[in-house]
Order: C-alpha cells, then sequence, then structure tokens
C-alpha cells in the first residue's frame, strides 16, 4: 500500500492540474468543458510523452468508476420518474423514434462497414442518446430557453437517459450471449421492470420519512454521508441482484429526486460530482489513441453524418408524428444532432466486458467532438433552414401538417372504460410487485434466520408462512378486493348490458391473481395439494374477518405514501398553466435583485404593452398571487409566470437577462463614515437633521452625534445642530466627498 500510494497521489494531482488548464483554456474558447477534460486525457495519457504521464492507470480506473457512479446518481437526482410520467406523447414518441430509427441505422452502417455485430450494438447504443450539457449550453448562449421547442427537447433528453439506463442493462446480457435471444432479454427487461418498481415504491415509502423525522439532525455534513452512503448501498444492491452500478446509483438518485430534500442533497453533492466526473472524462481521453483516429478517419466521418442527418431527420419525424408543427419539428431535429456523455460510458461498458474493438472508443470521441462543434450552428440556423423546407414544400403538405398538428393536439376525452382500466391496471401492477418482493423477500431473506431459530420442516415453513401472509394481507386485499372506480363501474353497468360480462372478468381477474400470488408463496413451502386448500382459506378469512381492518391499515400506507410522492410539488406551490395547441406557452422567471423595475407596479411597466406578454403567477415566498391585477407589485426574489409566444418570451427574457447583468453602479462603492465640527458660522448651526438636507441633497446618514462629552446614536430627524457639535455621517465616499 505504501508503494502506491505516492503514485496515487502523483498522479491525481497531474490529472487534475491538467484538466483544471484545460478547463480554463476551454472556457475562454467558450466550448464544452467535458471536451477540454477529454484533451487533458490525451495529454497525460501514454499517447503523449511532451508533459508527464499517469503511471498507476488501474487506480485511475477505480476512480473513474466511482466518478461513472457519482455521474449517474447526479443525472437521477435531476430525473425523477415524476418527470417521466409528465413528459407527455410528445416527447415520449419523438424520443422513441429518433432512438429506434438512430440504433436501427448505427447497426446496419456499422455492418455495411465490415464490423463485428456486437460492434455495431454497441455502436447504436452509443448513438442513442444526446448532450443534455452540450445542449443547454448552446441554448443559453443563444437565448432560446424559453422558446416552446426547448421544452420538447428536455422531454426528449429525460426519455433517452432513461433508455441507456435500460441499455446499460440490456447490453451486458447481449454481450455475454453474443446473440439475440428474445426470451432471455424479455426476461431481462421483465426483471429490470420489477426491480424498478419495487425499489421506486419502497423508496418514496420509506425515504421521505426517514429524512422528516430527522431534519433536525441532517446537517450538510450527514446529509453528505447519509446520501453517499445510500448511493453506494443501493449499487451494492443492484449488482448482488444481477444489474451494473449505474443503474444503482441512479435508481438511488432518482428517488431522492422525489423528496423534498432533492435540491439540498445536489447542491451537497455537486463538488463532488465535479470531482470524480472530471477524473471519469480525463480518463476517457487517456483510453484515445490518437492513431487510431486518424486511421479510422472514414468511419468517423460516416458516422458524423449518421448522427447529424439521421437524428435531425429521425426526432424531427417523430416531433411530426407527435403533432407538433413542422416549424417546432425542425427546430427539435436540429438541436439534437449530437451524441453525449452517455456514449463514452457506453463504450467504456464495452471495453471492461471485453467484447468490443478497440477502435470503437476512439471512433466514438471524434464524432462527438466534431457534433459538439456543429451543434450550436446547427441551432442557430433551425429556423432559417425551415423557412427555406417551407418555400420549397407545396403549399398542400404544409396545409396538411398544419392540421394533422392542430387534431392531435385537441384534449382527447377519457371514456369511462379507459379510465376503469388504468385504475385496475395501476392497482394490479403496484399491488403485485410489492406482494412478489415480499414473498421473494420472506423466501430468500427470512429462510436463514429461521434455520438458525427452528428446525428444518413443517414448522420453519408453517411460521415463514404466517409471517409472510401477514405482510401480504394488505396488499392482497387492495389487488383483489377494494372497490374500485364505483362510478366509472356503476355507469358502465348500467350502460349497457354487454358491458357487464368483462367488468365480471375485471373483478375475477383480481382474484385470480390473488389466489396466484398465495398458491406461488405456499407452493415454495408445501405441496400443491397443502398449497390449493391453504389458498383458499385465506381468501375467504381476509373477505370476512380482516376486510375492515386491512382497509384502515392500507389506506394510512397508500396516504403516507402519497404524501411522500407529492412533497416536493406542494413544497414548491406550482401551478401548471397549459393553453394548449396555440403558439403560446408559459416560462417562469426569477426576478434578479438589481432588477430596476422591482417594487413597480404592472399597470407602470406596462409589460402586456410592450412585449405582448402576461403575467398569470406571482410567487412570493409561501404565497401565491393568481392572475395578478395591475396595481400589483413586482419585488426582488419573486418568480413570476409569464405566457407569450416564443418571440414575446425571448424578447421579455432578455429585459430579465439585462436586469440580471446590470448592477447599480453604487454597488461597487463601499460605505464609509465622516466626522465634522459644527462652527459658529456653519450653514447646519440651529438646524435640525431633517432641515439640513444632509440625506436629500448629500446621500448620508446621520448617525451619531457627541456634545458636551455625551453621545447620541442614531439621532431623530428632530434633533437641533448646536456650535460645538462633533457630527458622524455614513455613506459612499463620493457622497460624503461631495457634501464635505
Amino acid at each position: 500500500m505504501e508503494q502506491h500510494l505516492p503514485f496515487l497521489i502523483s498522479d491525481l494531482a497531474l490529472i487534475l492540474v491538467a484538466a483544471a488548464l484545460t478547463t480554463l483554456l476551454f472556457k475562454k474558447l467558450k466550448q464544452p468543458i467535458v471536451l477540454g477534460y477529454i484533451i487533458a486525457g490525451v495529454l497525460v495519457g501514454p499517447q503523449v510523452h511532451v508533459i508527464p504521464t499517469v503511471t498507476d492507470q488501474a487506480s485511475i480506473k477505480i476512480w473513474a468508476e466511482i466518478g461513472v457512479i457519482f455521474l449517474l446518481f447526479s443525472l437521477g437526482l435531476e430525473f425523477s420518474f415524476k418527470k417521466l410520467v409528465r413528459v407527455g406523447g410528445t416527447a415520449s414518441i419523438t424520443a422513441l423514434t429518433e432512438i429506434v430509427f438512430i440504433v436501427v441505422a448505427g447497426y446496419f452502417v456499422g455492418r455495411w462497414m465490415g464490423w463485428k455485430p456486437i460492434d455495431c450494438i454497441f455502436l447504436g447504443g452509443m448513438l442513442a442518446s444526446s448532450s443534455t450539457t452540450i445542449i443547454i449550453k448552446a441554448f443559453d448562449e443563444l437565448g432560446i430557453k424559453t422558446k416552446k421547442f426547448a421544452r420538447i427537447v428536455f422531454g426528449v433528453l429525460i426519455v433517452e437517459d432513461i433508455v441507456v439506463i435500460l441499455l446499460l442493462v440490456l447490453l451486458p446480457t447481449i454481450a455475454i450471449s453474443q446473440q439475440f435471444h428474445g426470451s432471455e432479454l424479455l426476461g431481462t427487461v421483465l426483471k429490470l421492470v420489477f426491480f424498478l418498481l419495487l425499489w421506486f415504491l419502497l423508496g418514496i415509502f420509506l425515504l421521505p420519512t426517514f429524512l422528516k423525522k430527522a431534519a433536525g439532525l441532517l446537517d450538510p455534513e450527514m446529509m453528505l454521508l447519509l446520501s453517499i452512503g445510500l448511493c453506494l448501498a443501493m449499487v451494492v444492491l443492484a449488482i448482488a441482484v444481477g444489474f451494473t452500478a449505474e443503474l444503482g446509483a441512479f435508481v438511488m438518485g432518482s428517488i431522492f429526486a422525489e423528496t423534498t430534500s432533492s435540491d439540498k442533497v445536489e447542491h451537497i453533492l455537486h463538488s463532488l460530482k465535479d470531482l470524480f466526473g472530471a477524473v471519469f472524462f480525463v480518463s476517457v481521453g487517456m483510453m484515445i489513441d490518437l492513431h487510431t483516429i486518424w486511421e479510422y478517419r472514414v468511419p468517423v466521418i460516416v458516422i458524423t453524418l449518421l448522427t447529424i442527418f439521421g437524428k435531425f431527420f429521425s426526432t424531427s419525424l417523430g416531433a411530426l408524428l407527435s403533432g407538433q408543427p413542422l416549424k417546432q419539428s425542425v427546430q427539435t431535429g436540429m438541436s439534437m444532432a449530437q451524441i453525449g456523455e452517455f456514449a463514452f460510458i457506453v463504450a467504456t461498458l464495452g471495453l471492461t466486458l471485453g467484447v468490443i474493438s478497440d477502435f470503437l472508443f476512439p471512433v466514438a470521441v471524434g464524432v462527438s467532438a466534431i457534433t459538439t462543434f456543429t451543434t450550436p450552428y446547427m441551432i442557430r440556423y433551425s429556423e432559417p433552414f425551415y423557412q427555406w423546407i417551407e418555400k420549397i414544400l407545396p403549399g398542400r403538405w404544409i396545409h396538411f401538417l398544419n392540421r394533422y398538428s392542430s387534431d392531435v393536439q385537441k384534449i382527447p376525452t377519457v371514456s369511462g372504460w379507459k379510465q376503469l382500466l388504468r385504475t385496475y391496471g395501476r392497482v394490479i401492477i403496484l399491488n403485485g410487485v410489492i406482494s412478489i418482493g415480499i414473498i421473494l423477500l420472506c423466501s430468500i431473506g427470512l429462510t436463514p434466520l429461521l434455520d438458525s431459530q427452528l428446525p428444518p420442516g413443517l414448522w420453519k415453513n408453517l411460521v415463514l408462512a404466517v409471517i409472510a401472509l401477514i405482510l401480504l394481507s394488505p396488499f392482497l386485499w387492495a389487488l383483489g378486493f377494494r372497490p374500485l372506480e364505483r362510478i366509472s363501474f356503476s355507469k358502465l353497468w348500467l350502460d349497457s348490458k354487454l358491458n357487464r360480462g368483462p367488468l365480471v372478468l375485471l373483478e375475477a381477474l383480481r382474484m385470480g391473481i390473488v389466489v396466484l400470488l398465495i398458491g406461488f408463496l405456499l407452493d415454495r413451502l408445501f405441496s400443491a395439494s397443502v398449497a390449493i386448500p391453504v389458498a383458499v382459506i385465506c381468501i375467504i378469512l381476509l373477505i370476512l374477518l380482516f376486510s375492515r381492518k386491512l382497509q384502515h391499515f392500507y389506506n394510512r400506507i397508500e396516504k403516507r405514501f402519497l404524501l411522500n410522492l407529492n412533497a416536493k410539488e406542494s413544497q414548491e406551490n406550482r401551478q401548471k398553466i397549459n393553453i394548449g395547441p396555440w403558439d403560446g406557452h408559459v416560462v417562469y422567471f426569477d426576478i434578479p435583485a438589481e432588477a430596476p423595475f422591482a417594487g413597480r407596479t404592472l399597470k407602470e411597466m406596462a409589460w402586456r404593452e410592450k412585449y405582448g406578454v402576461n403575467v398569470a403567477l406571482i410567487e412570493r415566498g409561501s404565497r401565491l398571487l393568481q392572475v395578478p391585477g395591475p396595481e400589483e407589485r413586482i419585488f426582488p426574489a419573486d418568480r413570476i409566470a409569464v405566457i407569450g409566444t416564443d418571440a414575446q418570451l425571448q424578447s421579455f427574457g432578455q429585459l430579465i437577462e439585462h436586469a440580471r447583468q446590470q448592477a447599480p453602479a453604487d454597488r461597487q462603492e463601499s460605505i464609509g463614515l465622516m466626522q465634522f465640527l459644527v462652527k459658529n458660522n456653519s450653514p447646519l448651526a440651529g438646524k435640525s437633521i431633517r432641515e439640513s438636507g444632509i440625506r436629500e441633497r448629500g446621500k448620508g446618514l446621520v448617525v451619531g452625534v457627541e456634545r458636551n462629552g455625551e453621545r447620541q446614536l442614531n439621532p431623530d430627524s428632530s434633533f437641533i445642530f448646536q456650535p460645538e457639535d462633533l457630527v458622524w455621517i455614513a455613506g459612499t465616499k463620493d457622497a460624503i466627498h461631495s457634501f464635505s
């Protein structure tokens, strides 16, 4: 250990210094910092000998793996499962269209270039995601984050993240078998969905409750230790059940994201994530062979063209299919035409498994570097490109696309059957997942414990069965016997006799699943001849004896879960305003402290007349001022919801940004004290502080007066100056000098 410690310290020092210097350079050039890290890795790697190189690369790889864990944990903090649910059909259809197209196209382009099938599969996986960092940076620089298509882009990025997480689970399965096994992949997907749901449900039920109970004890130090400990514990659990460390870190981050402490955890871990993230991306650069990039320059160019044009075409097509207008579809497509940081994680996974060729990693880096530089230009020229397309397309095509967009975005009516099936599906899936999790926990976790307490045989199995059934009972009752959607159920039952058969089948399906779950538990402990009658007896007991108690207990569990799930939204107190398919939409703005219009009324500022926007909501601390009147004032730190079109909101956003950057001139000046003696011929003698005009003309404040050896602090404005008074005035240096 003592021999490796100096090498580890010197290597880390070299990596961090190189990363810091390249970061400064890339910030000066206004380029993504990630590229700077990768170039730093090239410089300290084995390919370049101009400067010292890293000695102990094995230790650096361990640090890099830790870096990936923290990167995925931070990504989970920004993600949250509720964001995925709220993303809506537009972003989901757009993302899935793009991902399916680019993954399939990447595979066949790789095969066309003569690559191995596994290389082509990983190539498709690397192309599946775009770069959140690069897109947000470009949007900030161009000032278009408030545009409507930008919200679609952010939704697509969320869906891409979850799909890539899925790929990180599936790719090792494909890599090990080296071929597609439909049943094996389906089993992996179902296993992944099961554990994601189980972890999410348990995490939301337990973690926010614990954080709330321990709120008084969780200072930043304890929160840091707790969040890192839970992250690493989930990593260990994910690996234990056959998944990757990245998945475990991502899931724990997404669970934290649903709590009211998510912003606090994200802030605490920000520096740690940056540190280990820098080590990871530098290690990525260390694995790059510049000769390989030059040798495979043709594949780099081919895949770059595939990325730019393929992602533009597929994303635009997906946005059109989801019902977006042609203009927003083109803008969305041109914003997504690059590959992101996940490409490096996928490539690193392939190298770690030893299944992909060495050239694939440098090719991915080359494509990422080129598309990073092209992205701002693609976004900047997306609107002129749309105008060119609009000119060359036949008029009837434009009319058809506009009509299709308007029809798709109409708010659909929810039928009684759809609402009923949605409720039944949610109850069956969630309670079924929890029930299976309890059965597995009891059979796998409790069995070793009971083995040490009871002799193997009937008694041990009976004890295990009783414990499991007690834990299962509230969830089995909710799954099979809890009344669901009574109004919709009764309405469908009375509407038509044809509805009654399917409704009875739905109820029978619920009860059948309960029988199967109890039978599944008992079959693991007893023979089938014992399991079936015992299952029937358990169901009768559930219905006749414990229905009311189970209902009360389950309602308490459900109430706590929903309270934890919605706690963050309740704390934020934000209302979502949706104005349908019109061009207008809602954007939130934070009023900066330096805003020159702070303290003025909406009528005085006339934003509606000047910019065409309306202020729909003002958030002031915990208060919500809905549809504020013209006499309502805007104050610093207010958060306002503004409705307008893309152009109107962009123009208004420039006003807010200008106010944020324009600090008052006197902010640079410090407050100083001046003292002077009131003489007999002084114009102040015999005048009060109010009459002296010190505050109005001299911009000063009288803070003290000494008279006959006695001092008076902060005298009243009616205080009258007398000769020989020693007066102290507070103000800026220029104001005091002017007054004197």
